[in-house]
């Protein structure tokens, strides 16, 4: 058997024991055995906040069981097809076999880094926030920029939008938005995209079209569910109530029915102002605050880079994560993966999943680097 072959199915094998180890195997069969008897019992949607969560990690349990499983036996079957091709001579045997392999070896890849997305809040919905650096209209448009880059990504992998809030620049762009964005594991995929992001271009908004670099900054947090227990004192908070104001469209309703807390401790501050009911912002509001403080402790909890107020305190040079430079020449690059591309215009229309998977693997190589030590 040819060196690039065994080469391809060394790596599936590789990616196959993460695997394995990442899922810890036996206790996972162990768990899925336990929650298939949940739900067959028929008493279990007598509460179906219960119900729901677990059937939800049944789901998910058994997607990364089987896909295992079906990885495992499709690497058997296609080795097995290029001995008997080779045996008996057959180039296309051998050939429709060797396609099949490459083309697993990208789907062990894929899993391995869909494994990643575990974590207590990673199949959750998301609240992403885009803040406008220092520099007036070119970095509010910037800003608006980037929230449409989110939006556009999430539309095209099926996830729904909302958008929450938003401050508007005086003259383009926004000063601040937040927006929520819901499916099956929103806060995995985007969670690595908290951080400063950096544009270079020509500004549309001077006369002299002289070159401009602004900074945005994006803060990611999971929509807390019922399993994670998030303990706010409301005498904590203080609570304003305010007139919605934005650019208009159907995301803003002009009534004075916008709701803002800020969390006095913290200095964590949410708004919500896409309903035109009152206490439906309230509810909305509370429920980005809960997100922000879980995030917070998160962030605490795994020793990040910063807090999220103190990120966002400084907006500039020597913080950012990616670059997006569209003169003089077209580049995006990842400054933590080093992942670039020359397509920046696909990039900001969206196209985003080589950076998230690349973030994601980087994380899996960390983990496996722990483990190897």
């Amino acid at each position: 058997m040819r060196a690039e072959i065994e080469a391809a199915a060394g790596e599936i094998r590789e990616s196959l024991a993460l695997l394995r180890r990442h899922l810890d195997w036996d206790n996972a069969l162990r768990r899925l055995d336990e929650l298939n008897a949940h739900a067959e019992d028929p008493k279990l949607w007598d509460d179906p906040s219960r119900a729901q969560t677990i059937m939800r990690e049944r789901t998910q349990l058994e997607t990364s069981v089987n896909g295992y499983r079906a990885l495992e036996r499709d690497l058997s079957d296609s080795l097995e097809l290029i001995e008997m091709g080779e045996t008996e001579g057959d180039a296309t045997v051998v050939a429709d076999a060797e396609a099949q392999l490459y083309a697993l070896r990208d789907r062990a890849a894929k899993l391995q880094i869909e494994s990643l997305l575990s974590g207590e809040a990673d199949a959750n919905d998301c609240f992403i926030e885009v803040n406008a650096g220092a520099g007036g209209t070119e970095a509010q448009d910037w800003a608006l920029m980037l929230m449409r880059m989110y939006l556009r990504w999430a539309e095209q992998h099926g996830y729904k939008t909302q958008w929450l809030e938003e401050s508007p620049g005086e003259e383009a762009g926004i000063k601040s938005a937040t927006a929520q964005i819901s499916g099956h594991n929103a806060y995995g995929w985007l969670k690595t995209e908290a951080g400063v992001h950096r544009l270079v271009r020509i500004s549309p908004f001077d006369s002299q079209a002289r070159r401009q670099t602004s900074f945005a900054a994006v803060s990611v947090s999971p929509v807390i569910d019922d399993k994670i227990n998030i303990e706010i004192n409301e005498k904590d908070c203080r609570i304003d109530t305010f007139r919605a104001s934005g650019a208009g469209g159907q995301h803003v309703n002009k009534t004075d029915s916008a709701i803002r807390i800020t969390h006095l401790p913290t200095g964590i501050v949410v708004a919500c102002q896409q309903e035109r009911s009152q206490h439906k912002n309230r509810a909305k509001a509370w429920d980005m605050l809960r997100a922000r403080m879980y995030e917070r402790e998160l962030k605490i909890r795994e020793d990040a880079a910063a807090a999220l107020e103190a990120t966002k305190s400084d907006i500039g040079w020597g913080h950012q994560i990616r670059s997006y430079v569209l003169h003089p020449y077209q580049m995006v690059k990842d400054l933590r993966t080093e992942v670039e591309t020359s397509q920046s215009q696909a990039v900001l229309d969206g196209d985003l999943d080589m950076f998230l998977e690349a973030a994601l693997a980087a994380r899996l190589k960390g983990q496996s680097d722990d483990a190897a030590a």
